[in-house]
């Protein structure tokens, strides 16, 4: 019986071509698309997955809730990990602390000599750390390979770049930041892309301990890099650990700051998901955008399942000698429901296939925008192939089962006669359908228009300085290389093409920020924390900073002078600035004064409001070297740069970036939105459109016999285009008008978080009517036309 119903099905597709090509290329676009988004979807939701103990995983973070600001850092003070082993020994099992960090390895031959001259990222990592995860060792002991100072496990593909072979490793030697020593004591396997711990190099901690740091014991300084981990007992809740956290806050955390300390423990599928607390891969990924892609997947399927209904149910009235022949020959209703359903799904079947190719087309373009590496192959990952099973059975039933259901419940007499008519009332479903799809292409072309809008805005918005044309070139920050700093920045301002040079921890904007506890004027402790940069006397000069009062930062190595932004003072009720000139403030246990007020400039991203900020000069932390270059010249004084680095650091490893890469950064996640919009919106408009076509050719075809007498009776070929165009282009205008409402709440929620966003105008609901009524126009236009312009004698020969 399926074997005659898949052949009828057969000859009735490929009777009706066009509207089988038309149904196949919407289906498949609209499954492709669904493919796509599941397999990127798939790949966030694998992100720290398979570990034995995920469940008890978590990570301890910190935030500070002052008067008016609430601020939290995946960071923790380092005395925390052995004050929480100690303090929760019945709630834990395990605390393990570790650092991340980085330098300079070099690894030698049998020579002596060196081979390899690298700058890594490192981490430093307690014993416990393995007995939390279970990562997979190839070689080494979990609890004793990092148990002594000055030992390392590196990754398998970290051991081969060292030593050609990971087996060759253990027992070697590998030189850290050009004074330390470390033996290999174990191999773990590569890290897989989705996962937020990219460990290659991990030091026993014990030898960061030994490098006696005054904030080993500072708990008022907490750094994004010390993070702590706890595996906590079976059957205890985290409920039960966080009650205990107050009590731990207070015996540990002075009374008279003027910000409450607080710690979270943060599970450890969520790490990959928070933006605002990040990790160590600096890789997260919004819920809220991955719920994103999947409502434009829906959508999309939804647009190409209202193409098929769309047609078949006009194509119905086509069939219905055909129901009533079967009908009067004994089938039942649920047989010819059966045989329309077979249709739907050997359609559906060959729309997955085309999708297939069309997926594996489309991949390496996914690829390239999220810079992830995303697998299509269903032998590695068996779920995608039961999502496109489940996908195809969805879509067979949701396209298929109400024009199975019209076709099969015609009666025979009136069908054999004839007498069944296109509409059944004025509000047929199909109008409906077309009002839905009609809105949710104009609700993608809104949002489209707002993304790209905004995007445009943080891109032109003054950021209060100038980013354009300054590199910032890394420096090491060792007792040897501050010697050479000097002479470094007189040679590169030599260079020509290099307008001016300053030495800094980070540029004006960054995603590296710490925030501290001040007192302003000797005795004033402030309600809030600032925002800390050092920076030398040019840094004002190289990024075009406007001091508004006061002077600049004075060639000093210190911290006795201050500068200040607008922010700050604001907040300290200084009305006039040229009265905070000379005022004392305390900071990091230090006096100084403040000689300065800087105009405000956004020192993050345009999400977070402009935060409080004290500038002041410390060559110890430098970590950069900022190079404002003419534009004219980037190229040739970038390649001079570097060989003048190389020179006056040879013991070092060059490395550079520029400012305005780093502020694109922050701004990738809705970079990718913006690409996405474009593109689906762009798919929704074709799918709807090509539906619409056939639509149109199907009504024009219906009416071939009226529109012939009505031009028999004088109607002219733009009265018949206009009958004809009419009631698609009402239906094109009230999807506008249900469309906009929703778009305006979707695309408030998006704005909202950005602290600097444009205002919502009219604008773009405009642009979308315009568009969606133009299209619409055109493509039924070029259909009806045609109609209209037939020959009368061939429409009425037979009359």
């Amino acid at each position: 019986m399926f074997k005659l119903n898949l052949k009828i099905a057969w000859r009735n597709l490929w009777k009706n071509k066009v509207n089988t090509f038309i149904n196949v290329l919407g289906l498949s676009i609209g499954m492709a698309s669904c493919i796509l988004i599941f397999i990127f979807i798939r790949y966030q939701l694998s992100f720290d997955e398979n570990f034995k103990n995920e469940s008890r995983i978590y990570r301890v973070v910190t935030n500070w809730t002052t008067a008016d600001s609430f601020f939290e850092s995946q960071g923790t003070p380092k005395p925390l990990p052995p004050a929480m082993r100690n303090d929760f020994k019945q709630q834990l099992d395990k605390v393990a602390a570790i650092q991340g960090g980085g330098g300079i390895i070099k690894v030698k031959d049998a020579l002596g000599k060196n081979k390899i001259k690298t700058a890594e990222d490192v981490h430093y990592v307690e014993p416990e750390f393995f007995e939390i995860f279970d990562f997979k060792w190839l070689e080494g002991n979990p609890r004793q390979s990092l148990s002594q100072p000055n030992t390392v496990v590196l990754s398998s593909d970290m051991a081969d770049k060292f030593f050609g072979d990971w087996h060759k490793a253990v027992g070697q030697s590998i030189n850290f930041q050009n004074k330390t020593d470390l033996k290999v004591t174990g191999i773990i396997e590569k890290m897989p892309d989705n996962s937020s711990f990219p460990l290659k190099v991990l030091i026993s901690y014990k030898t960061y301990l030994n490098r006696a740091l005054p904030e080993l014991k500072a708990w008022a300084s907490v750094s994004s890099n010390s993070e702590c981990y706890v595996l906590l007992k079976e059957g205890i809740s985290v409920e039960d650990v966080s009650a205990g956290i107050p009590q731990f806050i207070n015996k540990y955390y002075e009374k008279d700051k003027i910000s409450k300390e607080g710690h979270k423990l943060q599970p450890l599928r969520d790490i990959h998901y928070n933006a605002n607390l990040g990790n160590f891969a600096n890789k997260t990924t919004p819920k809220k955008e991955l719920y994103g892609l999947a409502i434009i997947g829906v959508f999309l399927l939804l647009t190409a399942c209202i193409n098929f209904i769309n047609l078949a149910t006009a194509q119905a009235v086509s069939r219905g000698k055909e129901v009533g022949v079967r009908k009067v020959m004994g089938s039942l209703r649920k047989q010819l429901i059966f045989q329309f359903l077979t249709e739907t799904l050997t359609i559906t079947v060959i729309s997955l296939l085309v999708g297939c190719v069309l997926t594996e087309a489309a991949l390496p373009g996914m690829k390239s925008l999220f810079k992830e590496d995303i697998s299509f192959s269903i032998t590695e990952h068996p779920i995608i192939l039961l999502f496109m099973i489940l996908l195809m059975l969805v879509v067979s039933f949701l396209a298929g089962f109400y024009p199975a259901m019209i076709m099969s419940g015609y009666s025979p007499a009136l069908a054999i006669k004839n007498k069944i008519t296109a509409n059944a009332g004025s509000l047929s479903l199909r109008k409906i359908l077309v009002v839905v799809q009609f809105a949710i292409t104009i609700i993608l072309i809104i949002g489209t228009l707002v993304v790209l809008n905004q995007m445009n805005y943080m891109r032109e918005k003054p950021l209060g300085f100038n980013p354009s044309a300054v590199a910032l070139v890394d420096i090491p920050s060792d007792s040897i290389a501050i010697t050479r700093y000097h002479t470094l920045q007189d040679r590169i301002n030599k260079i020509p093409g290099v307008l001016s040079t300053s030495f800094c921890a980070s540029g004006p904007s960054s995603s590296s920020n710490n925030e501290y506890n001040f007192k302003y004027n000797g005795t004033i402790n402030a309600t809030f924390q600032a925002n800390t940069k050092d920076v030398d006397e040019n840094y004002f000069k190289t990024f075009g900073l406007e001091i508004i009062a006061g002077k600049g930062l004075s060639k000093s190595d210190t911290l006795k002078d201050f500068v200040v932004n607008e922010t700050i003072l604001k907040k300290l009720n200084v009305v006039n600035y040229n009265d905070a000139i000379g005022k004392a403030i305390r900071l990091h246990g230090k006096m100084g004064y403040i000689v300065g007020v800087v105009k405000d400039f956004n020192n993050m991203n345009l999400h977070e409001p402009i935060s409080p900020i004290i500038i002041s000069s410390d060559k110890n932390s430098y970590t950069k070297i900022a190079v404002k270059l003419d534009s004219k010249s980037i190229l040739s004084a970038m390649k001079v740069i570097e060989s003048t680095w190389n020179s006056v650091l040879p013991e070092y490893v060059y490395g550079a970036s520029f400012m305005d890469d780093e502020i694109n950064q922050y701004y990738q996640t809705e970079q990718i939105m913006g690409t996405l919009f474009k593109v689906f919106a762009g798919t929704i408009i074709f799918i709807s459109f090509i539906g619409l076509f056939g639509l149109i050719s199907f009504v024009a075809a219906q009416r071939t016999k009226e529109v012939a007498i009505r031009k028999v009776l004088g109607a002219s070929t733009i009265e018949l285009v206009r009958m004809l165009n009419g009631s698609f282009l009402v239906m094109v205008f009230i999807a506008n008008l249900v469309a906009w409402p929703l778009a305006y709440l979707f695309i408030s929620k998006w704005l909202s978080g950005f602290t600097y966003r444009i205002d919502i105008s009219i604008w773009p609901f405009a642009l979308a009517m315009l568009i969606s009524m133009t299209i619409t126009l055109v493509t039924v236009s070029i259909r009806s036309y045609k109609a209209a312009a037939a020959n009368t004698i061939d429409a009425l020969k037979y009359e």
